[in-house]
């Protein structure tokens, strides 16, 4: 198993954030997950764009912006402006009229263009995408709130995508519920990259550094 950690920031203690970053970029993090939510497309808010500016500039890792919002196009240019080439920037394809235009825009900004798939969503309502993304990210709970239960019919989800990876040239992630039974066995099936939220890594009462380290054992 090879796969990424990604770390779910809206999860994380925000009274002491500088701190958050500092110890979860020490303890060998892979990425920094950003959750936008503006309170339409999902029933909450989340994180803001200060919050994912911020991130931005007090870490040297990648930072992954999820955007849960309703026609991202409308404000794209402003978190392309506060993030750098590289970084990746997902959005919902039924939050947009036409999200291939929002997709060319991250394209053109040198960054990474990537869709988040919804457990209700199918994989034929979006195919064109998967030709044109770089990363697909697969809700395995529905959007908006950290601890939700896990929606287990995903994993037909996932299996049929890992399927479609090679051909379709995209690398695949899970975000929700991210479990250690989780890791074991979707990591062995080809998941490139796991988010970790409060399920295995925030409020567990161990440091980063541990947690982490454990996870990177069941890798090997």
């Amino acid at each position: 198993m090879n796969f990424e950690l990604n770390a779910s920031m809206m999860c994380a203690n925000f009274g002491h954030l500088a701190r958050e970053v500092d110890e979860l970029e020490n303890a060998g993090i892979d990425s920094f997950h950003i959750d936008i939510m503006d309170g339409r497309y999902v029933p909450n808010f989340a994180m803001s764009l200060n919050d994912m500016s911020y991130i931005s500039k007090v870490t040297h890792k990648p930072l992954d912006v999820h955007l849960m919002l309703e026609h991202p196009n409308n404000n794209i240019e402003l978190f392309i402006r506060n993030l750098r080439k590289g970084d990746t920037i997902y959005i919902h394809p039924e939050a947009e009229y036409h999200p291939s235009t929002t997709l060319q825009k991250i394209i053109d900004a040198e960054m990474i263009p990537g869709i988040a798939i919804n457990p209700g969503t199918s994989v034929e309502t979006v195919m064109e995408m998967l030709r044109i993304v770089d990363k697909v990210l697969v809700m395995s709970v529905n959007p908006g709130n950290a601890g939700q239960m896990y929606l287990p019919y995903v994993g037909k989800k996932i299996e049929r995508l890992l399927e479609m990876r090679e051909e379709m040239n995209f690398k695949l992630y899970w975000d929700g519920a991210c479990s250690r039974d989780k890791i074991l066995k979707y990591g062995p099936m080809g998941i490139d990259g796991f988010v970790l939220g409060s399920t295995l890594l925030f409020g567990q009462g161990r440091p980063y550094s541990d947690i982490i380290s454990d996870i990177r054992s069941w890798n090997a």
